[in-house]
């Protein structure tokens, strides 16, 4: 599959959060197919700030183990930006049902605390996915511009989706930084945002059956005459 085999109307539709990936290497051409296209994401002034390291082979293991074993040991986070503020209202509402379906799906009840950690755990581990891309920016750099690394972030995974790829972009990617840094050779003036695991999805992994819907367009645009 290659972004001309599909609209942008079914990669929107398709895109989704994997969880479980199969033990398969991208191939290094669709590797950078795929990245390239992102670059022609938007971005003020065309200043294009994002800055993207991939892991894969014993880079990526090597920051799976170290990940794994400091949130094993309770190792505190020290990410470069704040977490995201608690959601309230019908914000609240929907992370809820967003995690009720996935823990639904993988069989966790509510009360099973050892299966919710279990699960949790998987993010560091990667979903067992083959490469992690860790986006950043300059620290210099706030707000305004981080909204062009994000811009960036969705060219990026529609595009994964358009080769038939799956991935689930991580804030718990940006948990330890200065593991990430040491690791991948990247400079203390550079900032992780965010992490996206990806490669070939599993479907027998039962955390990718989930789905989950969107609110009524009225709830979130309005057309004002």
């Amino acid at each position: 599959m290659n972004a001309d085999s599909i609209t942008l109307a079914d990669a929107l539709k398709q895109r989704r959060s994997v969880r479980g990936f199969m033990d398969k290497p991208v191939p290094q051409s669709v590797l950078e197919e795929v990245f390239s296209l992102a670059q022609h994401a938007p971005s003020n002034c065309n200043i294009q700030p994002w800055q993207v390291w991939v892991a894969s082979g014993q880079s990526r293991d090597t920051l799976r183990e170290r990940m794994v074993d400091k949130v094993s040991r309770g190792v505190p986070f020290e990410p470069d930006y704040d977490s995201l503020p608690r959601f309230e209202g019908v914000y609240r509402e929907r992370q809820v049902e967003c995690a009720m379906a996935l823990y639904g799906s993988m069989g966790i009840a509510r009360e099973d605390r050892d299966g919710r950690r279990r699960a949790e755990l998987r993010n560091f581990q990667l979903f067992d996915a083959p490469h992690v891309a860790f986006i950043g920016m300059d620290k210099a750099f706030g707000v305004t511009v981080a909204l062009d690394v994000g811009m960036y972030i969705q060219s990026l995974l529609l595009t994964m989706s358009a080769y038939g790829l799956g991935a689930c972009a991580q804030g718990s990617m940006r948990y330890y930084p200065q593991d990430v840094r040491e690791i991948l050779g990247i400079p203390d003036s550079s900032a992780i945002v965010l992490g996206i695991s990806f490669g070939y999805e599993d479907p027998d992994v039962a955390a990718n059956k989930t789905r989950v819907g969107r609110a009524p367009l009225q709830d979130s645009v309005r057309f004002c005459g």
